[in-house]
């Protein structure tokens, strides 16, 4: 396996970058100590190899109304590939759904989904998740304060 990120220098940037990412490349390669040219070549590589996978604007979900975080943990009712196809192909789908992990322990999922409140979180269960036949149990934590959030 080729090792992806080259030295400390690319961990540099990566750092700059997590903290920035609309820096523009003269500012990163001053913060870094490289030569514009160096920085451009070295991020450049970083995109080809998929170590940097895109560049994006955090908003603010209240924005859109959605003031409300779960966290959905799900149990299939069976393991076979079918089901889970089903499962995964349906929460692509899923505007509510941030995001979905397939966990190890009794559940098979967590999902982290916002919503405008508890009405509409209630809405998504019946209305999506608990009409999929491959769920067996679905349990929600709600969100009361996020203590950390960092994004890479």
């Amino acid at each position: 396996m080729t090792q992806k990120i080259a030295d400390e220098m690319d961990r540099k940037i990566l750092r700059e970058l997590i903290g920035d990412a609309r820096l523009a490349n003269n500012e990163l390669a001053e913060r870094v100590g490289l030569s514009a040219s160096a920085c451009l070549r070295r991020l450049r590589r970083l995109e080809e190899a998929e170590i940097i996978q895109g560049y994006t604007t955090l908003v603010d979900p209240a924005v859109d109304g959605w003031t409300m975080t779960a966290l959905a943990s799900v149990r299939l009712s069976r393991q076979h590939e079918d089901e889970i196809q089903m499962f995964e192909t349906a929460v692509r789908e899923w505007d509510e759904v941030l995001e979905c992990h397939l966990v190890t322990g009794s559940r098979d999922y967590v999902l982290k989904v916002m919503s405008s409140g508890l009405d509409a979180y209630e809405r998504f269960i019946k209305e999506k998740i608990a009409r999929l036949k491959c769920v067996d149990t679905i349990e929600t934590s709600f969100v009361m304060n996020t203590i950390k959030a960092r994004r890479m």
